[in-house]
């Protein structure tokens, strides 16, 4: 279970979850994607355009089962498959939750437990916070893929970040695999190299051989409820997270 993580906005983090996500079903694998951000991106750029349509906030909240609120299917994705579960209108009240004790972190682990053997990769696309949500999403997940774009604060969000999840792993009492992804990458620019070699330098083993290179198809696909590979499958963007999820899915993800 694969959680994208980051507390920093405007690092591509929907964008990684959606063609992440997609780009593992065009490998051959069964992927679910569930939206575990209040503002539903993830759903929306998978081709959920009701924002009130039910999701996770029934699930988190109500104790629905999962299965019951997949609303999106891409089944023709090879041998692989990809199911979506949006957010849902309600998913902001997680945060507010005052019964339950620490087991309100839990919820998210516990409605996966019977599902979760039925596919090959779980995907969560997280809210920008360290709310419940979040622990929610750290208490389930083995792994994480933390997008950081090519600028010095989010290197510096990411060390708060860090802290954090040491945090998280000892309250577990287990480790979480880490996966940095550097997303909006211009290795032309100073900067980026820049920033490129801190992330090495501080975080060995951690950052991805494979960066996302700044690509307009990326921003603007969502727009459509379409991925990167249904809006413009020849493209750097596309090229880039079909190498990610190969990277991840066979070198680094155990």
């Amino acid at each position: 279970m694969i959680a994208v993580i980051n507390q920093k906005g405007g690092v591509g983090k929907t964008t990684t979850a959606i063609n992440l996500a997609h780009a593992l079903a065009l490998l051959g694998q069964r992927v679910l994607a569930l939206d575990l951000d209040p503002q539903g991106h993830l759903g929306i750029g998978l081709g959920v355009s009701d924002k009130n349509t039910p999701g996770m906030d029934e699930v988190l909240l109500n104790g629905k089962n999962i299965q019951q609120l997949m609303v999106v299917t891409r089944n023709d994705t090879g041998n692989g498959q990809l199911d979506v579960v949006p957010a849902g209108p309600d998913l902001v009240n997680v945060e507010h939750l005052a019964d339950g004790g620490t087991q309100r972190g839990m919820r998210l682990k516990n409605a996966l437990q019977d599902i979760a053997q039925s596919y090959d990769s779980v995907i969560f696309d997280c809210p920008p916070s360290a709310g419940l949500l979040g622990i929610n999403a750290l208490f389930a997940a083995s792994d994480l893929v933390i997008p950081v774009s090519s600028d010095f604060l989010a290197l510096q969000s990411l060390s708060s970040f860090m802290t954090t999840l040491q945090f998280v792993e000892k309250t577990c009492g287990r480790s979480i695999g880490k996966h940095i992804v550097m997303t909006r990458y211009h290795q032309q620019r100073r900067l980026a190299r820049e920033v490129r070699e801190s992330l090495q330098q501080h975080f060995p083993g951690q950052l991805t051989k494979t960066a996302i290179r700044e690509n307009v198809a990326l921003a603007e696909s969502p727009s459509y409820g379409e991925s990167i590979f249904e809006y413009q499958v020849v493209s750097h963007g596309a090229d880039d997270y079909r190498q990610l999820a190969t990277e991840l899915a066979t070198e680094r993800w155990h």
